[in-house]
């Protein structure tokens, strides 16, 4: 039995030696990475001294002359309303085509202010100028 045991004993360490010495197996070649650009476009519209009033459609509008040949997430942005600096959880549209330049959106009931503006998203975020929404409830 103390045979079989050193034995065993020594043939882990054999192989844990030889294991130690043998290279590294060669890592998977890595898949080619797909070229992306990052875009922050421009809002134009609402600009700043813009006033809405709830529950009015409106067209957002941002710049798309700059837009990147390829343009990660170009056809899954969507739009939240800010107010100061704070985003909101109110997404006035989604599933938008960033390379369109605008979506319509209606304003929501939202306190009167005029420190909101709107966060674009798509493969950046970026926000437009603050402008005022006329809400339900004025302060």
């Amino acid at each position: 039995m103390k045979f079989t045991t050193l034995l065993s004993a020594l043939a882990l360490a054999a192989a844990s030696q030889l294991a130690a010495a043998a290279p590294a197996p060669a890592p998977a070649p890595a898949a080619a990475l797909e070229a992306r650009d990052i875009w922050t476009p421009t809002m134009t519209y609402p600009a700043k001294g813009t006033v809405w009033e709830s529950g009015k459609t409106y067209t957002v509008r941002w710049e798309t002359k700059d837009a990147p040949v390829n343009v990660t997430g170009a056809d899954s942005g969507f739009i939240l309303l800010r107010s100061g600096d704070e985003e909101l959880p109110l997404v006035l549209a989604h599933n938008i085509t960033l390379r369109d330049g605008h979506v319509q959106v209606t304003a929501p009931q939202v306190v009167t202010g005029n420190d909101y503006s709107l966060v674009l998203f798509g493969d950046s975020g970026n926000w437009g100028p603050q402008f005022t929404i006329k809400g339900p409830i004025p302060i």
